[in-house]
């Protein structure tokens, strides 16, 4: 049997949206993006959503509606994916890098306060596995230092923290439609937001800084087809296409959510007797979404657990090498950087399968392996 780690799912009501998109005489950016946008937005409890290319799209252009620019220090987890650290790094900015706490996985916020210097200009709190981060302590450090926070939720969409859904509870806030992760428009990302002018920047910036609106001319004396651009900008923008997939899968992604749910609840049962391994916690007040299901594995056998796994037919990952690791970083003066939690956590994960359809069958057989195997002397 094979069980993939991550796997999307497109039905006949998806697939219908997308060819009634193609079949519209916008294929490109239409009116498609703005319902979309709308509907993300009143999803997540926000004022304002702005959908793009990718969730790495949407850190990039968070920073740069923020001004971060070379001189400014931002503090994130080494938990995470790359662009969570290289979002900053485009900018010019620096990225500094925050040890995360050993339970919950997520960045500890005593350790962003010990990383706060004269020239910290915003946090960027990454949501990992799902599971929403402190963010009350987490403000509660913004608002006395004078920061801005973006919050990282590529793995948390639909997750809730003290009875409010992640999206709306900061400056901004990014998501992700990867197919591996809860919902999808092939490749695409959301950012959303209550602040009316980084929401207009955010529009400027997702293409090209380019504008047609009188009241942002300078050159005023032009007729109707002019345009103008008033800083360097990207192509950034999500199709009609994309969208309606979207919007389609927008529309079942509470079901998604709670099967996996229903997923992760049969892990911890049938795990929790299971001494080798170290099972995820959820804190209290926190409804993760459950992106990913991250296991640790003790006595150094995480490799061995690894490749068995994988020759059984499990595709099991590790989520993640911590970015300060990464070769680049280590050229460019991380040289000397600690995380000791994160390390340490890294040396022993694995990811296990979690997916809407997962069977349980599926399910049953990724349990009984990963037991077999630890189990061998």
């Amino acid at each position: 049997m094979f069980v993939p780690n991550a796997r999307h799912y497109l039905d006949q009501e998806d697939l219908e949206a997308v060819v009634n998109a193609l079949q519209q005489d916008y294929i490109t950016t239409g009116p498609g993006v703005g319902v979309f946008e709308e509907e993300y937005a009143e999803y997540v409890g926000a004022k304002y959503a702005v959908a793009v290319s990718s969730g790495t799209a949407a850190l990039h252009l968070s920073c740069l509606a923020l001004g971060i620019g070379e001189g400014d220090e931002v503090i994130t987890t080494p938990m995470t994916f790359l662009s969570s650290a290289n979002c900053v790094m485009y900018c010019g900015g620096k990225i500094v890098f925050a040890d995360i706490d050993k339970h919950t996985y997520n960045i500890s916020p005593s350790e962003i306060e010990r990383n706060i210097t004269p020239r910290t200009k915003a946090i960027i709190p990454v949501h990992f596995t799902g599971q929403p981060c402190e963010m009350d302590e987490i403000h509660h450090i913004a608002k006395k230092h004078g920061l801005y926070v973006i919050e990282d939720a590529a793995h948390a969409i639909g997750a809730i923290y003290k009875g409010n859904k992640i999206g709306a509870l900061s400056d901004l806030t990014t998501f992700s439609f990867h197919p591996a992760k809860h919902m999808t428009t092939c490749e695409g990302g959301m950012i959303t937001t209550n602040n009316e002018k980084l929401y207009e920047k955010l529009k400027l910036y997702r293409a090209y800084c380019m504008t047609k609106n009188p009241a942002l001319l300078e050159n005023k004396e032009e007729g109707p087809w002019y345009y103008e651009m008033h800083d360097l900008g990207f192509n950034y923008r999500l199709s009609d296409v994309m969208c309606a997939l979207g919007r389609s899968q927008l529309k079942k992604v509470d079901k998604f959510i709670k099967r996996r749910s229903e997923i992760i609840s049969r892990y911890n049962e049938e795990l929790k007797d299971v001494k080798e391994i170290i099972l995820p916690q959820q804190k209290e007040g926190c409804d993760s979404s459950w992106h990913l299901y991250v296991i640790q594995v003790k006595n150094g056998r995480r490799a061995e657990v690894y490749t068995k796994l994988r020759e059984a037919g499990v595709n099991t990952e590790v989520h993640y090498f911590p970015v300060h690791k990464q070769p680049y970083y280590q050229k460019n003066g991380y040289e000397n950087v600690q995380c000791i939690n994160a390390e340490r956590l890294y040396s022993q994960i694995l990811s296990l399968p979690l997916f809407y359809t997962m069977t349980d069958e599926q399910q049953t057989y990724v349990i009984n392996t990963l037991k077999n195997i630890l189990e061998e002397k």
